[in-house]
């Protein structure tokens, strides 16, 4: 390989998606801190002055869904009518249906202990759905993501806080950051280029944007040794950006799944986490596919490494497993394969209770990305099967 420059972008918990996004896991925290087994597939859409809130969601107990909604939007920042929404006075509408009796039939017991062969197991709830899921782990940073998607994380976090702090107030909650890293031989080696947008107060100038956000965001985030002379920096470069969250465009669950995991620079299965309690392995297994991959790599087995995970619906047991370490593996890829198969156990039931996912975990990782999320203390960030994984390769 030679030189090449990868892209990754992340956005603010006060982009239009990321709202909704942010509902939808609120409102499945809530059903399962009081209702673990409960049944969720729960859809958001905002734009200006209403806040739209549909799905499936079948459980045994009473949540007040509107005024989550609204919590979850004045937590934000969308306090007041200048910000273009406020949580207070905006609507909000609800249409929830039970989840369809066909798709509970086929997980509450899988197809393996339908057929009657008399060697039924326990664990054999059957897969939410069809589907294929990706986990993805590489070297490139301490918590072993690509170093793109990281870095753009930090920046996104780092302008809300700046916000919330009262350090920069005249911004506002809406914002998106992009960091392109140079790679030389596959090592990244350094950034090439930061863009940085952020709604705003109207009559802050674009001078102050630009002087703090540098000296506040950029400058405290990225380290100094990857920045240099020809590193590019665009800082709000439309010149202006007042209107923005729900009035400025629309939102929606689920809209931003490179952004949740790995800015592009692995494969995406295609599913959304959002709102979906972990029967569903759009969820699940995909994050039982992260820890497969950070393990690998943690062992050393790789540089990086990619796990596919595919399911049919109603079948516990996966229909396939793929590893792929790009050439960097210390022995071959179906080796690695063969000891994930040996190590992991990657029914449905058994992801759910090994990650220990019936919590109300969701809320707090629908900004900033589901992986890498070691600051959560998230069980797919774990690497304790490294040992294992080694032994199974012997």
């Amino acid at each position: 390989m030679s030189k090449m420059l990868f892209t990754s972008e992340s956005v603010t918990e006060g982009h239009p998606d990321k709202i909704c996004d942010q509902i939808s896991d609120a409102i499945l925290d809530e059903i399962i801190s009081k209702d673990p087994n409960a049944r969720v597939a729960c859809e958001t859409t905002c734009t200006t002055g209403i806040i739209s809130i549909m799905g499936e969601i079948t459980t045994s107990c009473y949540v007040d869904i509107p005024s989550l909604a609204r919590k979850v939007v004045l937590d934000i920042g969308y306090d007041r009518a200048k910000y273009g929404f406020d949580a207070t006075t905006c609507a909000v509408v609800t249409s929830i249906d039970e989840q369809s009796p066909d798709i509970a039939m086929g997980v509450n017991e899988g197809y393996e202990n339908k057929q009657g062969t008399g060697q039924e197991e326990e664990n054999m709830t059957g897969a939410g759905d069809q589907g294929m899921m990706f986990g993805f782990a590489c070297d490139e940073t301490p918590e072993l993501m690509p170093m793109p998607v990281s870095l753009a994380h930090k920046l996104a976090k780092q302008l809300t806080k700046v916000r919330k702090d009262g350090i920069l107030p005249y911004l506002r909650p809406d914002g998106k950051t992009q960091v392109t890293i140079e790679y030389d031989n596959g090592v990244p080696t350094r950034v090439d280029t930061v863009v940085v947008s952020s709604q705003h107060a109207p009559e802050v100038s674009l001078e102050q944007i630009r002087s703090d956000i540098t000296k506040e965001v950029i400058q405290t985030t990225i380290p100094a040794e990857l920045m240099d002379e020809q590193t590019k920096i665009f800082i709000n470069p439309t010149g202006r950006f007042v209107v923005g969250g729900p009035q400025g465009d629309s939102g929606l669950t689920g809209r931003k799944i490179i952004v949740d995991t790995y800015g592009g620079y692995a494969r995406h299965g295609g599913g959304a986490f959002s709102g979906k309690d972990p029967t569903k392995v759009d969820r699940s297994a995909a994050y039982a596919a992260r820890w497969v991959a950070k393990n690998v790599v943690a062992a050393g087995l790789a540089k990086k490494c990619e796990v596919q995970l595919a399911y049919a619906i109603g079948v516990a047991h996966p229909v396939s497993i793929m590893v792929d370490t790009f050439g960097t593996g210390t022995v071959s890829d179906d080796k690695i394969a063969e000891a994930v198969q040996k190590v992991f156990d990657l029914r449905p039931n058994v992801i759910i209770k090994t990650l220990d996912l019936r919590k109300p975990i969701y809320k707090a990782l629908a900004s900033y990305g589901h992986m890498g999320r070691e600051d959560l203390g998230v069980s797919w960030e774990q690497v304790n099967r490294v040992e294992e994984l080694k032994s199974a390769i012997q």
